[in-house]
């Protein structure tokens, strides 16, 4: 007798569940390359240690899913509410942004079983809810709340090795240090048209993506690709850095201040250009995207260019006109490059996912009839719209899957540790 064995595809739930696990996985991942003594580093209060992102991502979870979502659940422990709160005014206290480096403890082990504690309770929620949609929709948003601290991990952990004189390997993966030529700098021009901006799909996205709305765009000419090293070491080799004409007032203010003359992680040694990365202390590859770069020295390259950075309008219009490439992104089949890649060496736009976030020349602010979700949550995005820039585009250090068109990052213009680039129009 021949039985048929049925094969049925696996319901919503059970891929959101996988996607969840997988996300939560990779965090931990992430973390591998440590060693103990890694785990609370803080070197300044913008970056956080690697402890406490694994436990803050937790915390989100256990906080706006499993106390809301799950009867009788018990919380792991009462004090991690204060803890491990990031800016939640709506949620209670925070302990100081600055000090998170001297929790000790918990220790690891203890934020391990934690995340094991939450990890269990949110598959069986998912499982048994009858209120799935609402937990669905915050399940998501967490795993992609957790997908930005995976990307926060890699940079603090990098601006935290910066400090050691050692220079410390974070990657033991080979350093994607090509001599090939690099695309040549060509400009692209885009006709006046009015399309959508923002998220108009189906599908995850933030609040502060919509709503979608209709704009027109005017003619203007990008760049193929983004600024490499040896074009913004011409910048530093013509007094870029001391022409108070270049810069913002702010801007110079800033450099002044923090004694910038040089991307974040340039070294001069020995009368040649080295850069710190993840794979540790390299000689400066000319060709590769120039990186850690604060919104003012970007604005500062443009003008000294004799071209602008261009609006978030103007960069999410040449999106849609372009085909996605997410290699340069943080992707398993690139080996996990933790580094900008050199531009392919084509006629069309490239680079625009992956490799740097490009600074834009547009504030970060709401658009037109914009609304937070509602409750403690909405604090995640709208709170923040007053004196950041947008950046388009992701990192090599975005997760491939979490990046998309209408995606708005916003830093303040003095921020240099993330991996931010820069791209012209004219």
């Amino acid at each position: 007798m021949n039985e048929t064995v049925s094969s049925s595809k696996p319901t919503a739930i059970q891929l959101l569940a996988e996607r969840f696990t997988g996300v939560r996985e990779l965090s931990l991942w992430l973390c591998k390359p440590l060693l103990i003594e890694d785990y609370g580093l803080q070197a300044v209060p913008e970056v956080s240690p690697p402890k406490w992102h694994l436990a803050h991502t937790t915390w989100f979870f256990e906080t706006f899913i499993l106390k809301r979502y799950q009867p009788d659940y018990q919380v792991y422990h009462p004090e991690f509410e204060h803890l491990f709160n990031s800016y939640y005014q709506g949620v209670g206290p925070q302990f100081g942004r600055p000090l998170r480096g001297l929790l000790s403890r918990p220790t690891l082990e203890q934020i391990e079983v934690y995340r094991q504690h939450v990890d269990a309770n949110i598959l069986v929620l998912l499982e048994s809810s009858e209120d799935i949609p609402a937990i669905v929709e915050l399940v998501e948003l967490g795993i992609n709340h957790e997908q930005q601290h995976q990307e926060l991990l890699l940079t603090d952990i990098k601006h935290n090795f910066s400090f050691n004189p050692l220079s410390p390997r974070y990657s033991k993966n080979t350093f994607a240090d090509t001599n090939e030529p690099v695309a040549p700098l060509k400009w692209i021009a885009f006709e006046q048209h009015q399309f959508t901006q923002g998220f108009a799909g189906k599908g995850f996205h933030f609040d502060n993506e919509t709503p979608a709305h209709e704009v027109v765009v005017h003619p203007f000419k990008m760049a193929n690709r983004l600024i490499t090293n040896q074009e913004f070491l011409q910048f530093i080799e013509d007094g870029g850095y001391n022409n108070p004409l270049l810069w913002l007032s702010d801007g110079w203010a800033a450099k002044n201040h923090n004694h910038w003359s040089s991307p974040l992680y340039w070294r001069y040694i020995d009368g040649d250009w080295k850069e710190f990365t993840l794979h540790g202390l390299h000689s400066l590859n000319l060709n590769l995207p120039v990186t850690h770069i604060s919104y003012y020295e970007a604005d500062a390259f443009a003008r000294w260019a004799g071209k602008a950075l261009p609006s978030e309008t103007q960069w999410e219009f040449a999106k849609s006109c372009n085909q996605a490439d997410k290699s340069h992104l943080l992707i398993k089949h690139n080996n996990y490059v933790f580094h900008p890649s050199a531009a392919n060496a084509n006629e069309n736009v490239s680079q625009l996912f992956g490799s740097c976030w490009e600074w834009t020349q547009s504030a970060y602010l709401p658009y037109p009839g914009y609304q937070p979700l509602p409750g403690a949550v909405g604090e995640y995005n709208g709170k923040f719209m007053c004196n950041q820039m947008v950046l388009k585009g992701g990192s090599c250090a975005t997760p491939h899957d979490h990046i998309r068109r209408s995606y708005r990052n916003f830093f303040y213009p003095k921020d240099r540790w993330q991996f931010s680039g820069i791209r012209l129009v004219d």
